[in-house]
């Protein structure tokens, strides 16, 4: 519990420190799926010289990564859809991505939205009191039985890109950093 407590502290440190920096404005990817608006609202964390690799092995036991930086990452769909073949109704949910070490990533599709702010963070600036932050006290813990689906990413070589980014069509989910990207097919359900 100690050693739990200790990591949540220093994550939460670590964001406090991205306040103090310069930051990437949020990012937004939109597109049209039978008539109706989907949208992923994200942070776009920069490797600034750092591998991803080496930031990759940072993460918890559990291997689950935020898929951005400070804010939630959202998915938010106004018809139900589609994503890898698994069936996502519509609503609005969270977004973490299981990042098996030396192995395939999965998009983990989540009903919980965070914890506003300044439940985890007593000194959190007031005008980001209430905002959502994922869960970062444990996945598996405390909000994998809300998950609704874990779809897996197809690995593919890309162009190389310093800031993370999610780009969304009619047809694909495509997650890129550093060196690769990560894409699952979209469609109707």
């Amino acid at each position: 519990m100690t050693k739990q407590l200790a990591v949540c502290a220093a994550l939460i440190g670590l964001a406090a420190v991205g306040f103090a920096q310069d930051r990437q404005p949020r990012g937004k990817a939109e597109t049209m799926v039978s008539g109706k608006k989907v949208v992923i609202d994200y942070g776009r964390p920069a490797l600034k010289g750092r591998s991803l690799d080496a930031l990759m092995k940072n993460l918890p036991e559990d291997r689950i990564w935020r898929a951005g930086e400070n804010q939630v990452t959202t998915l938010e769909t106004a018809t139900d859809l589609k994503i890898g073949g698994k069936m996502i109704p519509a609503g609005k949910y969270s977004l973490y991505v299981h990042a098996a070490e030396g192995g395939d990533w999965s998009l983990c599709v989540n009903k919980n939205l965070g914890v506003a702010l300044g439940e985890i963070w007593d000194e959190a600036p007031p005008e980001m009191a209430k905002e959502p932050w994922p869960e970062l006290r444990g996945y598996a813990k405390n909000i994998a039985d809300a998950e609704v689906v874990r779809i897996p990413l197809k690995k593919m070589s890309g162009s190389s890109t310093d800031v993370f980014t999610i780009a969304l069509t009619s047809s694909e989910l495509k997650m890129s950093w550093g060196d690769a990207s990560w894409a699952a097919a979209v469609s109707a359900s």
